[in-house]
């Protein structure tokens, strides 16, 4: 009878929570475009001269050591990152990020399948959350809040790599990732000959070479991959 009590608590409590949540969090989009334009920067050989893009971040919480939940440790967090799903005023609500960096929540036979973690925003505590919305807490876990770069469809980058010179000629690579994966298909070596100019360009990209060795290249970006120039 008193377990039948303690399970009616605990539903209504995380009931109460799901009911009051104010959004779900989705990853935010953010765009790279390194160097700035016409500003002076240098690259040595194997460094990015140019990269543009975009890739997407989520909030994030990283549990240093693996913790237990419940008096007999019925859930166990393990050590990773976990995404935030979504939040209300009092909680928010995570999963495993599912990367190889990702941490696991380990079931023990006895306890109800899991399905969320919830972050008390009063007292830090973590509480894993059954199936049946009934909660078993954390004492101490030692985690952090944390930034997670997310592999998605949005994700994409450009990149030329300086690959140094030989004689009036400088080698440029140029690489293309997508979902954080390189595209062999998509990438290219190109030679350039600085004595008949010093501006070059690929894919709409136009960089002026100030000065260019074995060793490094100083440049000047005047327009980025396929845009128009300012």
């Amino acid at each position: 009878m008193k377990k039948a009590g303690l399970v009616l608590v605990f539903s209504i409590v995380f009931l109460a929570g799901c009911t009051t949540q104010q959004y779900n969090c989705y990853p935010e989009i953010i765009e790279i475009s390194n160097p700035q334009l016409n500003s002076i920067a240098t690259a040595y050989v194997g460094d990015k001269m140019l990269q543009q893009g975009k890739y997407s971040e989520q909030n994030a919480i990283y549990i240093r050591e693996n913790v237990k939940a419940g008096m007999l440790g019925g859930y166990t967090f393990t050590r990773g990152y976990y995404l935030e799903q979504s939040q209300n005023s009092k909680y928010e609500f995570y999963l495993p990020s599912g990367g190889k960096d990702s941490g696991q929540v380990i079931v023990e036979l006895a306890y109800d399948p899991f399905k969320i973690i919830r972050l008390d925003k009063k007292n830090r505590k973590l509480c894993g959350i059954s199936i049946y919305n009934l909660a078993v807490c954390t004492g101490k876990a030692d985690y952090e809040k944390k930034k997670y770069r997310v592999v998605n469809s949005d994700s994409f980058q450009q990149t030329l790599i300086y690959s140094g010179k030989m004689g009036d000629k400088i080698n440029i690579g140029y690489r293309e990732f997508s979902n954080d994966l390189a595209r062999p298909a998509f990438n290219n070596d190109v030679e350039y000959d600085l004595s008949e100019s010093k501006i070059i360009g690929y894919k709409g990209a136009r960089i002026e070479v100030i000065e260019a060795t074995n060793e490094h290249i100083k440049y000047k970006v005047l327009q980025n991959f396929n845009q128009a120039e300012l």
